[in-house]
């Protein structure tokens, strides 16, 4: 194998993608068993953690260590679409594509050192229920908790599928249904089962093998073309067979090797890479659910600071570990994944627009040995599978949390733990559905529109964040006004991408000069100004917001005392959401409902326990509830008692860590750039 030329397939048809390289029974064994040894450590977990209570279902109990939060952090960002993405553009257009994950690595960072606290200082359990507090009102915190589950649907469900689908059919020649629906009911099971603790740990598990098979893949590969040098010399040189003299189709660019590129012409412009990406990125890291909600997860604020650091030092990874293949794999097999001819790559991946994105799992199924197949379609499959838990349960969380809450305010715990689990097997079931629509966009675009559906509806719900966290004038009305006029102009800039696509590189370009000569990046520029100059002039016009507002709820208020709100006398009915300045329905509610548990454990007491059937048994086993009829519940979501003191010697560790981590980065960016 490790020969310089790639080893010689049979002489089928020269252009068949995957000519005949099926698993053998090594292989299948393999991913047998590393299937039944995920289900073993979700059952576990499921069956060790606290998960009958809102909070330990939601937050894990927010006992974690720093090494299960760093690699559920890792694990739950990079899905399979990372590795099928970030090979192909590596193979398409060499390393710029690393920026993205190099901004990460800052931005994960801030997480922990700057957002976390303000967090855990006002006590909240989602990213929309942060802004309620906030500002008040519940207009922000439900257009925010809408939105959110449409981004999830939309883009990260569906591309993770969508890659783990080319992966499945590529390899083991099985029905794309079957496969998916296989995949979504094994993470159902222990995302429902189990909750948040579930699948961190199983994320730590999966992370193992990513590595693991990461990196024997990249031995491989570079073996292949004789190391970093070889990779400089031959990339240049490779070309599919069938291109044409005189096109520019299909020609490796030549900047390939830098990050930082022209900033007018190129395809990542670099202020677009400082300033235009940092935004989605801020937004991805430090206000998006499913990354947040591991954090909070964390024992103390130290343990949270560790599984940062942990993921920051695992970002360096994806460069080496997805891109650089990607590249090998384009030296390797030029004639399937740099073709150049739109009739020749429909018949490779039946994808015209070209077929970079094979580029990943063509390595793994040419260069492997059997049995370290197996182990890579594992990795796919963990990829896979570890994005979508993480999906599913953040999701439901924001549903329960945020949209369950408002529409049923007197719900007992019992009502949202169902509601929650219900709630990701419906998600499921909308996957599925969503399948045909992805395979019928044939992925090539369906990935380029995903990235930049980001980078349209992103950068408003980031600066709102940014500046509640930051600006204590900051209020409901500008926020809102931001926010709304931000969307609105990410949508029609979307509407726009979807109408006029990108032509074919041998086609003329005739899209209207917003779409052809604004690249996304700086559009997402433009969109974060507009934002920040809204919110801010429409707070300064209004009233400022109270006092409750912003006590605990800010960087530089995270450290004052808290303030006890228990005076309100227990008869009060609950009253109607109060939208402006939203304080008193918090109180009297929080009250309400630990009466109303109360009833409703009493009355669960009484008529439930002594005709339950053993199915009915066995569903509220699975789902954690099997004693809820005996014990009284604790109040709706346990405040969250993480506190903000950190020992000073574990704290100046972890500072000179993350100085050294930032320095790391620093010099990456120089080099590559």
């Amino acid at each position: 194998m490790e020969s310089g030329g790639s080893p010689q397939p049979p002489q089928l048809d020269p252009l068949e993608s995957f000519p005949q390289k099926n698993l053998e029974p090594g292989d299948i064994a393999v991913l047998v068993l590393y299937f039944l040894f995920v289900l073993a450590v979700g059952l576990w977990s499921t069956v060790k953690t606290k998960r009958d209570t809102v909070r330990g279902y939601f937050l894990a109990g927010g006992d974690m260590m720093w090494l299960p939060v760093g690699a559920s952090l890792f694990a739950s960002n990079i899905g399979s679409g990372h590795f099928i993405g970030l090979a192909g553009s590596g193979a398409s257009v060499g390393i710029s594509v690393t920026a993205y994950e190099f901004n990460g690595l800052f931005s994960v960072l801030m997480l922990s050192w700057i957002f976390l606290p303000i967090y855990i200082a006002g006590q909240v359990t989602t990213m929309p229920e942060y802004l309620r507090k906030r500002f008040g009102g519940n207009r922000i915190s439900i257009t925010l908790a809408v939105l959110y589950l449409f981004i999830y649907i939309f883009t990260k469900i569906s591309v993770d599928m969508y890659a783990g689908a080319i992966f499945i059919q590529q390899s083991l020649h099985l029905d794309l249904y079957l496969a998916i629906v296989g995949l979504l009911a094994i993470t159902a099971l222990y995302t429902v089962a189990g909750g948040l603790a579930a699948v961190i740990y199983t994320d730590a598990l999966q992370t193992g093998i990513m590595l693991v098979g990461a990196f024997t893949l990249m031995g491989y590969s570079f073996a292949a073309v004789g190391g970093m040098e070889g990779l400089k010399e031959k990339y240049f040189l490779a070309l599919a067979s069938n291109q044409s003299a005189n096109g520019s189709c299909g020609l490796p660019r030549e900047d390939a090797f830098h990050i930082f590129r022209d900033p007018v012409t190129s395809d990542l412009p670099w202020p677009g890479i400082l300033f235009g990406m940092s935004i989605p990125s801020l937004w991805y890291w430090c206000t998006d659910q499913v990354i947040v909600q591991r954090s909070l997860a964390a024992k103390n604020l130290s343990h949270a600071k560790g599984g940062s650091l942990m993921a920051a030092y695992l970002k360096i990874l994806p460069l080496f570990l997805m891109v650089f293949p990607g590249m090998v794999s384009r030296v390797l097999f030029p004639d399937q994944v740099a073709c150049a001819h739109p009739e020749i790559c429909q018949k490779v991946c039946s994808n015209s627009f070209g077929c970079s994105d094979i580029a990943y799992p063509k390595l793994v199924l040419e260069l492997l040995p059997t049995g370290l197949r197996g182990l890579m379609m594992a990795v796919m499959v963990a990829a896979l599978m570890s994005s979508l838990t993480s999906i599913f349960n953040s999701a439901s969380t924001i549903f329960t949390m945020d949209l369950w809450n408002h529409i049923r305010p007197r719900a007992s715990e019992r009502e949202l733990m169902v509601v929650g689990r219900v709630f990701v097997i419906l998600l499921v079931l909308v996957s599925i559905l969503w399948i045909p629509v992805v395979q019928a966009s044939q992925g090539g675009q369906l990935f380029i529109y995903i990235q930049s559906i980001s980078s349209y509806l992103q950068p408003p719900v980031a600066v709102v964040f940014i500046m509640g966290c930051f600006w204590k004038r900051a209020n409901e009305k500008g926020a809102f006004s931001g926010l709304i006029l931000g969307l609105l102009l990410g949508l029609i800039r979307l509407i726009l991408d979807f109408i006029y696509a990108q032509p074919r590189c041998d086609q003329p370009d005739e899209r209207p000069a917003v779409v052809k000569y604004i690249h996304y990046l700086y559009f997402s520029m433009i969109l974060s100004a507009a934002t920040l100059i809204t919110v801010s002039t429409v707070s300064w016009l209004t009233e400022p917001p109270s006092e409750e507002m912003v006590s605990r709820l800010t960087w530089f208020t995270r450290h004052d005392p808290v303030v006890q709100k228990e005076q309100v006398p227990p008869e009060i009915p609950l009253p109607p959401t109060i939208s402006q300045n939203g304080t008193p329905e918090a109180t009297s509610a929080s009250i309400q409902f630990e009466i109303v548990q109360e009833n409703m454990s009493k009355t669960h007491n009484c008529d439930v326990t002594p005709k339950q059937s053993k199915v009915v048994k066995a569903i509220l086993w699975l789902c954690g509830m099997e004693n809820k009829g005996k014990e009284e519940p604790s109040s709706k979501a346990e405040p969250i008692l993480i506190s903000l003191e950190e020992s000073p010697t574990v704290k100046t560790l972890l500072d000179i860590n993350c100085i050294v981590c930032i320095t790391c980065a620093i010099f990456l960016w120089g080099y590559f750039a």
